[in-house]
């Protein structure tokens, strides 16, 4: 699809009543409304605990989550490779205690979007941060890690097939915040092993799936993978993608989409922005391809338009400024250049 920088969100959101959330952003984001991660409501939206049931072993406590390896996990592990072998996604439904947002954004009536957008934690960062009873990473463990690919893999498969109720054009992104620390000392994981264990779980999702980052990551592991879109911090790290200007050309030319995460999620800077200013930000970011052989047209086409990260830190006011910013910014690119 040709989105001509159409706005949508990252997913979370800092309110506490999911239908306020749904409202606010069912009204700003039309063509591509996402439902709300909620992590202010409850602990179990906090987005390594909200895709955790049903994993092995997994105990979740006020604030806190950890696998405990006390027990005998071969049997929940069993029951969770057999779901996966079967295909039956509805054993690994999300439920409205853990994503209340997401069920009441499902029973909304008289949305006609274009698209309609969900997201899910990836397996690095959701293996990465989960630990065991030594304190252990997760992601360690081969027999953990490749379970935590397969659940999350079930759980991407069954939100799109709920997604679908809305529209039949689904956009899932996973969430990988920790490949910020790809490459560095507290990341031991190979290249190969990184798209491996993300291969498992975009090959649940049908629709259009994405990758998004918040960081500065070396962008060619991301690009190397099934990805349709590839969304980033464009406000604070635009310059980190554009050292990556051949991969994105290749990456546009089969059909890509960028997701531009130009407004900022921080309210100081929300205070400061101008739909001017983000707009020359925006055309400052797309610059260093043009330079190099893409197109503007085609980065305009080809591209979306997001927050930075998402938005559960903010006020709800302070969210609403950055939805009001990233609609009229959508309005304003798509009357100049569309």
């Amino acid at each position: 699809m040709e989105f001509g920088c159409l706005p949508t969100i990252i997913g979370s959101m800092p309110h506490t009543e999911p239908s306020a959330a749904c409202s606010q952003l069912v009204c700003y984001l039309k063509d591509i409304p996402a439902w709300p991660q909620l992590p202010k409501r409850s602990y179990l939206e906090n987005m390594y605990v909200q895709f955790s049931q049903g994993f092995p072993g997994v105990v979740v406590g006020e604030d806190s989550i950890y696998v405990d390896r006390s027990q005998d996990l071969n049997k929940q592990l069993e029951q969770l490779y057999g779901a996966y072998l079967e295909n039956k996604i509805d054993k690994y439904s999300v439920s409205p205690e853990y994503a209340a947002g997401l069920h009441s954004f499902l029973a909304l009536e008289n949305l006609t979007p274009m698209a309609v957008k969900g997201q899910i934690t990836g397996p690095i960062s959701w293996g990465l941060t989960v630990t065991d009873n030594n304190k252990r990473a997760i992601i360690y463990d081969d027999t953990l890690a490749d379970a935590v690919a397969k659940l999350l893999k079930l759980k991407a498969a069954w939100q799109e097939k709920e997604l679908r109720k809305i529209s039949p054009n689904t956009i899932i992104f996973v969430d990988e915040p920790y490949m910020v620390s790809f490459g560095s000392a507290f990341f031991s994981l190979s290249k190969e092993r990184v798209i491996r264990l993300l291969e498992e779980v975009l090959g649940g999702i049908s629709g259009l799936k994405g990758v998004h980052c918040c960081g500065n990551t070396d962008w060619s592991v991301l690009l190397d993978t099934s990805i349709d879109i590839l969304s980033f911090d464009a406000y604070n790290y635009a310059q980190s993608l554009s050292l990556y200007p051949s991969e994105i050309k290749k990456f546009l030319d089969g059909k890509g989409t960028i997701a531009w995460g130009v407004v900022p999620n921080d309210e100081s800077s929300l205070a400061r922005e101008s739909v001017a200013s983000l707009k020359d930000r925006l055309e400052e970011a797309m610059a260093p391809f043009t330079r190099k052989g893409v197109r503007f047209k085609q980065l305009v086409e080809q591209g979306l338009l997001t927050p930075s990260c998402g938005l559960a830190s903010l006020s709800i006011e302070a969210a609403a400024r950055a939805l009001e910013l990233l609609a009229e910014l959508s309005a304003t690119i798509r009357k100049r250049y569309m």
